[in-house]
């Protein structure tokens, strides 16, 4: 893959993994974010500045570049839901990608339950809110449980489970302010396990690599924001229901027209039966697709994803998982306020089955209420023998990792790193 360039679309920290395995294959690796100083801006061959969510910012500087320094042989994003933009790239210079059409439908998510719908595929029920009034109405009509949820954004901002006694004037605007276009939905709060998968299609052949039973344990401690506490590998569910559930999602991805590329779906199994909460053209986030589908199955679903938007052909043979290790991934919810200390034991550097150990906070840094998953303040993945050894080692390194919080004061202490 020498002398090839690929195209990141975000430089979040999460998208650090795919950079550095690009540059690993021989690519010269660009980056786009509006933040110079984005964390894959430092290790990208070349940083473009542009709003990854301005498609037509976006596609100046990716044309500018592509005419004036060197070609760009591919786009992908990761982490970062930009489908829209990444596929609007590919498009204007002739590249392998999705459909701009799709990529349009998974970017406002009536349009997609619509478009589900549409292809007979299960979702909760929903329905558009335009105003406080019609909001009110609709408790009214189907009372308690709802999700009010913003049209057109991401990382559970502005995602509210609304119960009994919430004030609806307070949800409405609170969710309305985290819509670009301060447009809301509400939609069924459907009982169940709930699970992410993520699939690659080649060839129009789907394949789901990705499936992890999500981890809801705080949803009374933070309701009604709705925070996902991580997830656990391989899942507890039955081999019918998984069946069930990945078929589901093969025939949304199918019904998306998606012919090579990543498919990500947020799925619950309510009374024995699938259902589509969201589905998103592009590798997740949570370091999902970096560690955990790796970890679990000995497939690097990131390394696919590279090659298929460079265009490179890939034998389904590559897909098949060779093992079906456990993996467990908690976060940190250390509480809110200044950071003015943190203690992290010797063991968890020195335990190679903590595959991933990262605090995203420092001594003076702020740590906000957990109302979103940006606020959650680092993440652990752990491997084990099992599911419970996997967990037990992950929620063992968040438990004994200590980060001291204050509400009055910012502490200049640093980081200790004195064992046990």
């Amino acid at each position: 893959m020498k002398e090839l360039a690929i195209l990141f679309v975000g430089g979040g920290i999460e998208t650090l993994p795919g950079i550095r395995l690009a540059k690993s294959f021989g690519l010269h690796v660009l980056v786009s974010d509006r933040r110079p100083d984005a964390p894959c801006m430092v290790e990208a061959d070349a940083a473009l500045i542009a709003n990854t969510y301005d498609v037509d910012e976006s596609i100046a500087v990716a044309k500018r570049y592509h005419r004036e320094v060197r070609p760009i042989n591919g786009v992908m994003c990761m982490a970062t839901d930009v489908p829209l933009t990444v596929a609007s790239i590919a498009a204007e210079l002739g590249l392998p990608g999705i459909s701009v059409d799709s990529a349009r439908l998974v970017s406002d998510k009536l349009l997609m339950k619509d478009h589900l719908v549409a292809a007979g595929l299960p979702v909760p029920w929903y329905a558009a809110v335009r105003s406080l009034g019609e909001l009110r109405q609709i408790v009214s009509d189907r009372g308690y449980p709802l999700v009010l949820k913003p049209v057109d954004s991401r990382g559970a901002r502005g995602v509210l489970r609304l119960l009994e006694g919430i004030d609806l004037d307070w949800a409405f605007f609170t969710s309305k302010s985290f819509s670009p276009t301060e447009r809301v939905m509400v939609e069924e709060f459907l009982g169940g396990p709930q699970i992410s998968t993520e699939s690659i299609a080649v060839q129009g052949e789907v394949f789901t690599l990705g499936f992890s039973d999500r981890n809801y344990e705080f949803l009374d401690r933070y309701a009604p924001n709705i925070i996902e506490n991580g997830g656990d590998l391989p899942s507890v569910l039955l081999a019918a229901d998984q069946k069930s559930i990945c078929d589901t999602l093969h025939d949304a991805a199918r019904s998306f027209a998606i012919v090579n590329g990543v498919v990500k779906g947020d799925m619950v199994l309510s009374d024995g039966k699938p259902f589509i909460i969201e589905v998103a053209l592009r590798p997740s986030g949570g370091y999902f697709c970096s560690h955990q589908i790796p970890l679990n199955t000995g497939v690097d679903l990131v390394a696919k994803a590279i090659r298929l938007a460079l265009g490179q052909p890939i034998d389904p043979i590559e897909l098949r998982p060779r093992c079906n290790r456990a993996v467990c991934q908690r976060y940190f919810f250390p509480e809110p306020g200044w950071v003015d200390a943190i203690y992290v034991p010797n063991w968890i550097s020195q335990d190679s089955d903590i595959a991933l150990f990262e605090l995203r906070v420092s001594p003076g840094d702020v740590v906000p209420k957990p109302i979103s998953h940006p606020a959650r303040a680092g993440v652990v993945i752990a491997t084990g023998k099992d599911r419970a050894d996997a967990k037990e080692r992950a929620e063992r390194a968040i438990r004994e990792t200590v980060i001291t919080t204050s509400s009055d004061s910012i502490s200049s202490s640093s980081i200790s790193l004195t064992a046990n």
